[in-house]
């Protein structure tokens, strides 16, 4: 399951967050409602209690502080699409804005379309929106390299030690990795992917490797100990033997 993220909505008129950079994810954003939030919905057998005044989408209370969330689930991947503060005193009266709000919404969609709603609320305006996929589908992205950038580094160094390809499975195509150090001389790589990925992605992961011209990189027929497979592709280079030396000692 996806962490659960806020919404930009939620982020900027809620909770008054500037949107980061998008190198920096927003179910990482240090805010305590936020926090909450992926702390109650990052187990699968946790229960959730329901905000009955909604009836038109099925919404979780987020309690933390005096600060209160709701949280809407599609599958995998919860979303907090409005938060508030209650104030000192007071009751859950966030919740209850929330359901008048929604009160409000539904009556200007009936005034607006002849086939009326037959539901209370009507909180579609509070889901995530285009803008939300769209920020989703670039952080997944650089998720993606944060897990190829602790991988990488780890197969070399296991192939360093002892010569022999080390390899992994992703979730669309396998990586395997082989260094050859031959003492006093070059330091050989390979990359070797089994299956269809984009060029973009290979790129990522030759970029990835130490000590490697980008320019260096050049198409295998084999590996050094067996011929490619009809669905593999490799790729070699040449690497700065100190490159390589950091490496190991990264691990120690």
């Amino acid at each position: 399951m996806i962490p659960p993220r806020p919404t930009l909505r939620c982020l900027e008129e809620d909770l008054k967050v500037p949107i980061p950079a998008i190198d920096d994810p927003l179910d990482e954003i240090d805010h305590p409602i936020i926090r909450k939030a992926v702390e109650q919905f990052g187990e699968r057998e946790s229960r959730h209690e329901r905000i009955r005044s909604i009836d038109d989408q099925v919404l979780f209370k987020v309690k933390v502080q005096r600060w209160r969330g709701a949280v809407w689930v599609e599958p995998e991947l919860p979303w907090l699409i409005a938060a508030g503060w209650r104030e000192s005193g007071s009751a859950d009266d966030f919740y209850a804005a929330l359901a008048a709000d929604g009160q409000s919404a539904r009556a200007h969609y009936n005034a607006a379309h002849k086939r009326a709603l037959t539901t209370d609320t009507y909180i579609m305006d509070f889901l995530p929106q285009r803008d939300d996929r769209l920020r989703l589908q670039a952080e997944a992205g650089l998720r993606f390299v944060r897990v190829l950038e602790s991988l990488i580094p780890r197969l070399l160094r296991e192939s360093l030690q002892d010569g022999r390809e080390h390899r992994v499975e992703l979730d669309s195509f396998g990586l395997g990795i082989q260094v050859r150090a031959d003492h006093g001389h070059e330091t050989y790589v390979a990359i070797r992917i089994t299956g269809s990925v984009p060029g973009n992605v290979t790129l990522v992961i030759l970029d990835i490797v130490p000590g490697c011209d980008r320019s260096g990189w050049f198409p295998e027929a084999t590996l050094p100990d067996r011929p490619l497979a009809g669905n593999e592709q490799a790729r070699s280079n040449i690497m700065d033997p100190t490159a390589a030396a950091r490496l190991l000692e990264s691990e120690s």
